[in-house]
This record gives structure tokens, sequence and C-alpha cells, in this order.
């Protein structure tokens, strides 16, 4: 209780309560620009960190990254842009909420599951951490395998009505993940002789096209352009929050569980806590066929997983020094920097920056409720400009975005090819979200399946020899083979009324 008593005076300071607030309204800022990600953030925080004392840079971390997650929803619903890769897997149904003209809906149940999630996230980490890292640190190779070919597996039932079309629009996805040097033999492939295609295609500027530059694509091409501005006042966004709550309980509790779970597995994060979040919400929904046309469930569920991932990868960040994702890599090294060394003996040696770190975890959740409300009336006057001068803009800031990401001119044209593909896409039925899926997987998929080839010395039994990586394997196995066996069973059951 000393620990505890201690570690809230390291908080409620006003040096680390300003710190607090400075880090919020900057996370909000570079999440809800498209190509600026809540890993930018992060990064960008850490020269400012070695200023100050070990809570307020930490403090700084957390906030902003919490922050920068959330307001990715923003453009996402107001403009079809994902701020962050977390909001993408439920952007287009954000998006045709607000053209149906209830913005406040789409980024109110964003916010407020956000919030409600996070918290969820923060609490696993405070009461489990140690023994979910035990769990997290079980995952070989063999288990990343069976995790990614499952996570692959959501492009179908986030597919709509054609899956043929999802499957292909998946292996487009991931032929683009193949280009590059990522890959065993460290030789350059599909790059066609160009230098800068070695790297390999970047996601954001890959997303940024995908999503934004088909959308000012298909206004500009449009006979009868559609208005951006949403006709009636925009409304309280916290209105309907409550029966919300109370229609999708189990929704909230999954994607949130999901989520602490996907993020406390090293190298997984927010991002694909929420495309799966999103598919389950829809393999498991009583309405699966309002998805894809603006419906609230998908929301509820990713956006809680999304947030809750970040707790999560604390875990085992704090208790073994390993990272859950990006963001945390990058904390990691904050935290070594300010001798606060993770591992176990940070729990035994420094408690109360422990208790520190978890009692700012949940300030700012709570935060992000009013500033996250003040975010959202600001952006809502993107409702009111005109499509002729916003697609403009939106372009412009696509430009700005994608050149960002590594200095160069390269990342612009990745995002102008990527527009013109995803229109095309999607003016002949096929969907945009397994090929970012397949973008996103791909790279770890292939990585991890050579990797397990070489430690079973090629045998395909060792795939299912594990404990957890077999109970994986066969929950995958039977999420493809489900639809034939469904078939069959109806068969022999007709077959037996019959007789």
């Amino acid at each position: 209780m000393d620990a505890v008593v201690t570690a809230f005076g390291l908080v409620f300071e006003p040096y680390v309560l300003l710190v607090i607030l400075f880090s919020a309204v900057f996370g909000l800022f570079v999440g809800a620009i498209p190509g600026l990600t809540a890993t930018m953030a992060t990064a960008l925080l850490v020269p400012v960190t070695f200023f100050m004392p070990p809570v307020p840079a930490v403090a700084a971390i957390v906030t902003a990254t919490a922050m920068a997650i959330f307001s990715g929803d923003i453009p996402s619903a107001l403009l079809r842009m994902p701020g962050t890769p977390a909001s993408a897997a439920y952007t287009d149904e954000a998006y045709l909420i607000t053209r149906s003209g209830r913005p406040e809906l789409a980024l109110g149940s964003g916010l407020v599951f956000s919030v409600r999630g996070g918290i969820f996230g923060v609490l696993v980490l405070i009461v489990a951490a140690p023994a979910l890292a035990e769990v997290a640190l079980k995952f070989s190779s063999f288990e990343y395998f069976w995790l990614v070919l499952l996570g692959l597996s959501c492009a179908v039932f986030i597919a709509g009505s054609d899956p043929l079309k999802a499957i292909v629009s998946l292996l487009l996805g991931l032929l683009v993940s193949c280009v590059g040097l990522d890959n065993p033999a460290g030789a350059p492939r599909y790059t066609f002789g160009n230098a800068e295609l070695t790297g390999g295609i970047s996601m954001i500027p890959l997303m940024i096209g995908m999503f934004a530059i088909s959308e000012v694509l298909r206004y500009s091409l449009a006979s009868e352009r559609a208005v951006m501005v949403v006709e009636r006042p925009f409304g309280n966004v916290f209105a309907g929050m409550w029966a919300l709550l109370k229609k999708y309980p189990v929704q909230l509790l999954r994607g949130s569980a999901l989520g602490t779970a996907i993020g406390a597995l090293p190298g997984a994060g927010a991002d694909i806590a929420a495309w799966m979040s999103y598919a389950m919400s829809k393999k498991f929904s009583k309405e699966p066929e309002k998805f894809g046309t603006g419906h609230v469930e998908g929301i509820v569920e990713s956006g809680a997983a999304n947030n809750s991932a970040l707790g999560g990868a604390w875990i085992p960040a704090l208790v073994f020094g390993i990272p859950g994702d990006s963001i945390t890599a990058i904390a990691i090294g904050v935290l070594y920097l300010k001798n606060m060394n993770p591992g176990p003996t940070l729990f035994v040696h420094n408690p109360q920056n422990i208790y520190a770190v978890f009692i700012v975890f949940i300030l700012a959740q709570l935060l992000m409720l009013p500033l996250g409300w003040a975010a959202i009336k600001a952006a809502k006057q993107l409702l009111r400009i005109p499509g002729s001068v916003l697609m403009p803009l939106i372009l412009l800031f696509c430009v700005v975005g994608s050149f960002a990401i590594n200095n160069t001119a390269f990342g612009v044209v990745i995002m102008l090819v990527a527009g013109v593909v995803a229109f095309f896409m999607e003016r002949f039925g096929f969907p945009i979200a397994p090929t970012i899926l397949g973008v996103v997987l791909g790279t770890m998929l292939e990585e991890n399946f050579f990797a397990s080839l070489v430690k079973a010395d090629g045998s395909v039994a060792a795939f299912f020899e594990r404990p957890i990586a077999g109970a994986l394997g066969a929950l995958t196995l039977v999420v493809w083979f489900w639809p034939l066996l469904r078939r069959l069973l109806g068969r022999s059951r007709a077959a037996a009324a019959r007789a």
C-alpha cells in the first residue's frame, strides 16, 4: 500500500498532469492525420522524454498512444481515411454510417467503446500481467504461423456476399507483401530492377491510396457528386451509447478480451486485433447481412479491441522486456533509458513506478472522453466543407502523409497506384479490406512459416506437435472446412429425413 500511495503522489503532480494533458492533445492531433500513425507519435515523443523524470516520460508515451489509436477513427468516419492502421478494419462501416446522416453514432461509438475496451485492457494488465506474459512467451513461430493463418481466414468473413472475390482480393494483398528483400533467400523479389522496391511496399501509403485516393477518384468521376454535408445538425456523440451498451454487452466483452489477448502476443498489436475482432463480430452476429452497409456492431467490438490491445501489449513488455508491438518496442527503450529496466525485478525494486504506469493508463483512458469529444466537435466542421474544396485538401494531405513516411516521392507513387487499383476493384465488386489484411499479415506469415520449417527440418507434423500450435491449427482447419462440413451434414440429415 505504501507503494500505491507513493505512485499516486508521483502521478498527481502538476508537472506530470501537464505532461499527460499536452501528450493527449499531441496524440489526438497526430492520430487524426492519415499517414502519421500512433507509432510515429510515440517515436516523435522520445527525444522530448530525454529531459523528463521516469514517470512523466512513460506517461507521455502511454497517453499519446491511447489518444492516437482513437483519433484515427475521426478521419475514418468523416472522410474514409483511416488515421492509423488500427482504424482500417471498420473504416467502411463508420464512413457509411456518416454518409447515412449519423456521424455522431459512428464517432460516439468509436470513442465510448474505445475507452471501455482500453480500461478492460488496463485492468487485465494490472491483475494478470505475469500469468498472461508467461502464456505469450510460449508462442513460437509455429503458434504465430497458425495465428496469422487464422487472421487471414477472417478475410472471408468480412467479405460480404461474394467470398470468391474476397479470396482474390486477399491473394492480391499477399502478392504485394512478397515484394522486396524480406524473404529467406534475401534476394530481390518482384522488384523489376527498381531499387525503391527492394525495401518492399510501405503499408501506410498503400492504405492511404486504397481508402482515400479511391474515394477522391470516385467523387471526381461521379455524374452526381455526393455532398459531404450532413443535412441535420451534428448531434450529441454520447446520445444512445447506453442503449448500445445494453444491446451489445457480449460484443464489448468479446472485443476487449480478444484485443487484450492479441496485444499480449509479441509482434501482434492493435492492427491485427481490430481485424480479427471485426471478423469475429460479423461471424457471430445475429445480423451479419447488415455488415458493410453501415452497421455499428462491428465498430463496438473492434473499437474496443484495438484500444484494449494497448494494455495487453504492455504485459510482455513490463514483465519480460519483450515488446508486444512497435509502440512498446519504443517504450522499452525509454524504460531502459530511465533505469526502469523491464523484468520481474521491476515489480520488486520499483513497485511505485509500475503502479504509477498503471494509474497513468487509467487516467489516459478517462481523459479520452472529454478530449475525444472536443476533437470530434472540432473535426465535424469538415462535413460543412463543399466537396469541390474538400477533395483537393484530402489529396494534399494524402501526398504529405505518404511522403512523410520515408521522406521519398516513391511513397506518393505507391499511394497513387494503390488508389487507382482500389477504385477499379471496388467498381467491379472486389472488397478492399482483404487486400489490406493480406499486406499486414503476409510478411509475418512467410517469416514464421520458413522459421518453423527450419526448426522442424521440413516436417509438417511439427506444426501440430506443440499443444497451443495444435489447437490453433485445428481451429484454423475447422474454419476453412466448416462450410463444406455444414453442407455434408445438411445432406446427411436430409437423406435421413427422407428415409
